[in-house]
């Protein structure tokens, strides 16, 4: 009890912040949050980078040498693929690029519109520059845009379409 306690208390205040931005029920509702959100350096209490030299700097900041020593003796693949739910979603998560944030908005303006995609891009390029090669940041968003095509009409393809369906009220 005391443990559920005290991790009750320690997330209360993320709760709070939580709350200032509550789901958007309508597409318009949704657009007056983006609108405000990325307009924002911070969000949540979060630095929110205003573009990519501007996360690459964050990026060092927040991780230790010898993680980033890791971070860069791994492969592209790798490093693209095996962090998913940690790197990946930490940058999803906390820069914003589900409801939109300046950086997300920055990453729209580059071609990138998937919020997985944005994260990827991020981690590639930051890989990149870690490993001193050459970014080739418009190749690297032509080529996350071409695979999220390329899935979505496969799954697309494989889909089921439903054309009418019926509900059964309940009696009672």
């Amino acid at each position: 009890m005391y443990k559920i306690l005290v991790f009750s208390l320690l997330l209360n205040p993320f709760f709070a912040l939580c709350q200032k931005y509550e789901p958007a029920d309508t597409e318009a509702a949704y657009k007056v949050q983006y609108e405000e959100r990325i307009k924002k350096e911070r969000l949540f209490g979060r630095y929110i980078p205003k573009d990519l030299s501007d996360a690459f700097l964050q990026l060092d900041q927040l991780i230790d040498e010898k993680d980033r020593q890791s971070f860069r003796s791994m492969s592209e693949d790798d490093a693209t693929h095996k962090l998913y739910f940690s790197f990946q979603r930490w940058i999803i998560n906390n820069w914003g690029f589900d409801g939109g944030s300046r950086f997300s908005h920055y990453l729209k303006g580059i071609g990138l519109s998937h919020p997985e995609d944005m994260a990827t891009f991020v981690i590639l390029t930051y890989h990149r520059k870690l490993n001193k090669k050459e970014l080739d940041v418009k190749g690297a968003a032509a080529a996350l845009k071409e695979e999220r095509t390329k899935v979505y009409l496969k799954t697309r393809q494989k889909a089921i379409v439903v054309d009418s369906f019926v509900v059964k009220k309940k009696r009672g």
